[in-house]
């Protein structure tokens, strides 16, 4: 991949030419969730995240159609793959907060909302294994005296999942606020949003932590074929 390349780059000549994408969410919404499948503490197989994408059961789809969807979705996953492995950005480029956005108040773009969304969706399905990795984790940190109490992968997991699902839907995230607090997250946006790739990178590095107490599958994905 090139400097400027991103992993939704793969996706997004299928959108363009517009076959296949009858099955698939929006672009964005996909590359969400491949990278939350790609940053999962043990990764799942193809055919169990692979469904998680299809949106129509059509059996239009020919065996052809199949192999070229599913050789693009594991493109875009070994590109997460690689970007985390290079530590290279993976967030599509409009979902990055520009210097040139207005510090008030920005409207959040929908292709963040979505990826996000997607992200979050993936999260959901596959929770049993980040808890799991919790588990075995927490069990041989048992006998560590210099673990840090107010930042233990849980806490950690749960300010990436906060801030994920709040710049998913901001007009829900307002809606369960007072007016005093939701005229605070109008004005604390601009913020929550620069924060957003360090919050990624947090995520990725907990899941990499988590990792180890699991069987590793990623060079399974990273070989190139």
């Amino acid at each position: 991949m090139s400097e400027t390349a991103r992993p939704i780059d793969i996706l997004l000549p299928v959108f363009e030419k517009g076959k296949l994408t009858h099955v698939l969410p929006s672009a964005y919404k996909a590359d969400g969730m491949i990278f939350a499948v790609a940053a999962s503490p043990e990764i799942p197989m193809p055919e169990q995240w692979m469904p998680w994408l299809i949106q129509s059961s059509s059996s239009a789809l020919v065996d052809k159609d199949v192999d070229a969807l599913a050789d693009v979705l594991m493109n875009n996953l070994r590109a997460h793959l690689q970007c985390m492995t290079d530590d290279s950005p993976l967030m599509p480029t409009r979902c990055e907060y520009s210097d040139g956005e207005v510090d008030t108040a920005p409207e959040i773009p929908a292709e963040l909302a979505q990826w996000l969304e997607g992200l979050l969706y993936v999260h959901q399905q596959l929770e049993d294994v980040w808890q799991q990795a919790w588990e075995k984790l927490s069990a041989k940190e048992a006998l560590r005296e210099d673990i840090n109490a107010s930042d233990t992968p849980e806490k950690r997991l749960s300010r990436c999942l906060k801030l994920f699902t709040t710049l998913a839907n901001v007009e829900l995230a307002l809606q369960y606020r007072n007016p005093g607090q939701a005229q605070q997250l109008k004005e604390n946006l601009p913020l929550l949003w620069k924060q957003l790739p360090t919050m990624i990178q947090d995520y990725i590095a907990l899941a990499g932590e988590l990792s180890a107490a699991l069987p590793n599958q990623f060079e399974t994905f990273t070989k190139t074929s």
